[in-house]
């Protein structure tokens, strides 16, 4: 059996300047899957760090980088890409993610309108109403890496 391809990403989970006095979760809807609700990602390029990547990949998704990173997951998390997807992702058959929990420096600085668009709109909601809109394969990974930065006590 052929070994499975892994892309390696970052991803972004947000919280509100308003943090720590109230915890809100930044999602942004895809502007290529109506209804399909997600925290910032995306690749690392080759000879860029996590945190290069990062950065770079906010700025790019959501118009600013202007954050500060609280914490940082140690483990990679892999998950595979649905079938509807992987044809997209050719060669990869999914994405192993570092994560990042950041705060927002000024919700005034998100602009969704970027060069290349990937999401065309977001909102802050609390810990409770994210998997009430997260409904798609992230989920779990979603559940994992929120557990993970809850027992952390950073939410």
């Amino acid at each position: 059996m052929e070994k499975k391809k892994y892309r390696p990403n970052v991803a972004a989970i947000i919280v509100s300047s308003k943090y720590p006095s109230s915890c809100e979760f930044f999602i942004a809807q895809r502007s290529d899957m109506k209804g399909v609700w997600q925290f910032p990602q995306g690749g690392i390029d080759d000879g860029e760090s996590p945190r290069e990547a990062l950065f770079r990949e906010l700025k790019e998704e959501i118009g600013t980088d202007n954050v500060e990173i609280l914490a940082e997951c140690p483990r990679w998390i892999a998950y595979d890409f649905p079938k509807t997807v992987s044809k997209k992702m050719y060669p990869f058959d999914g994405q192993t993610q570092k994560y990042f929990l950041v705060r927002l420096k000024k919700e005034s600085d998100i602009d969704l309108k970027t060069k290349h668009p990937e999401f065309n709109a977001f909102k802050f909601v609390d810990y409770e109403n994210i998997f009430n809109i997260v409904n798609h394969f992230k989920k779990n990974v979603y559940k994992e890496v929120l557990e993970y930065f809850k027992k952390e006590g950073y939410i």
